[in-house]
């Protein structure tokens, strides 16, 4: 609720700092970005509406509040946006370069996460610090 001042309402502006969080698509060894395909996959609106929430991310990092973002399992998280009956969430984690990582988007067709979708993305999780362990000794 917004404050009232003899009567009126005062309207808050919040402007940004200027920095952005950085955002990566998580690469399956034969360069394909699976998040990205999903994406591709969605209608026009409901990818617009999944684009907004990344780029929420990007602007809001790691206080991107509820009900757009919230903790899935350990270290993942979740985006969340709904189009029509479509619940659209993706997966994401902040990398060791504090790098958010897009792992595994997926409608969800049930109340609860699926342990399928979230093994796909602890999966992704693990294959993509095992990368950056290795670029970070042959550095």
């Amino acid at each position: 609720m917004l404050p009232r001042v003899a009567g009126a309402v005062i309207s808050l502006m919040v402007y940004p700092i200027g920095v952005e969080w950085a955002v990566d698509f998580y690469q399956e060894p034969d360069g394909s970005a699976p998040v990205e395909e999903f994406l591709d996959s969605l209608r026009p609106e409901g990818r617009a509406k999944a684009l907004a929430l990344v780029q929420a991310l990007r602007t809001h990092g790691p206080s991107l509040p509820f009900p757009y973002s919230s903790q899935a399992s350990g270290k993942i998280r979740e985006l969340r946006t709904q189009y029509g009956k479509d619940k659209i969430r993706i997966l994401y984690f902040a990398d060791a370069r504090r790098v958010f990582v897009l792992l595994h988007g997926f409608v969800k067709r049930t109340t609860k996460l699926e342990a399928s979708e979230l093994a796909k993305a602890e999966g992704r999780m693990l294959r993509h610090n095992q990368q950056i362990s290795k670029r970070g000794k042959t550095s």
